[in-house]
């Protein structure tokens, strides 16, 4: 006597096609952006999560460092935070919980509890209350919108504290 049992060949194929991945987890991870092999960014994490199939963004839940280039590869600036959620359309990297964004070049810090920082414009923005340090003044304000590098900045009902020198 012989049995045997089956399923159907397209069940079949359909258990072999599929991605049995759920998702993906990466420690200490390292990622680089480059543009015809300069590196503009360097991003890095402890860890750093994508979930199912929908590849279309990352998630950096232990927060992330991220450094930016000038085109002489010389630190431009830096931007970390406590979380992040990065999209790959467009562009953009969400950060929350004690952001920091230091330009190394002309010593000014923005200090926020949320911005976003879209990639391809170059462009930093955050409704949440924020605060520039400069070597001579201490800017504080509600809303922010900003170059990258801070060459450039809008502060939206600001208020300012910087030195007066008496003649």
């Amino acid at each position: 006597m012989l049995l045997s049992c089956g399923n159907p060949t397209s069940v079949i194929q359909q258990l072999a096609s599929d991605d049995t991945l759920s998702g993906v987890v990466a420690y200490d991870i390292v990622f680089y952006r480059s543009d015809s092999g300069v590196v503009q960014v360097e991003l890095r994490a402890p860890m750093m999560v994508r979930q199912g199939d929908d590849s279309s963004y990352l998630e950096f839940p232990q927060g992330f460092h991220a450094s930016v280039f000038d085109k002489y590869h010389r630190l431009a600036s830096e931007i970390s935070a406590d979380y992040g959620l990065s999209h790959s359309y467009p562009k953009m990297v969400e950060a929350r919980g004690h952001v920091g964004v230091e330009n190394q070049q002309n010593g000014q810090s923005m200090y926020s509890e949320k911005l976003y920082w879209y990639q391809d414009t170059k462009m930093i923005y955050t409704r949440s209350k924020v605060r520039i340090v400069m070597p001579d003044k201490d800017i504080t304000g509600d809303s922010l919108v900003t170059t990258e590098g801070f060459e450039e900045y809008t502060i939206y009902n600001g208020q300012a504290t910087f030195e007066v020198e008496d003649e």
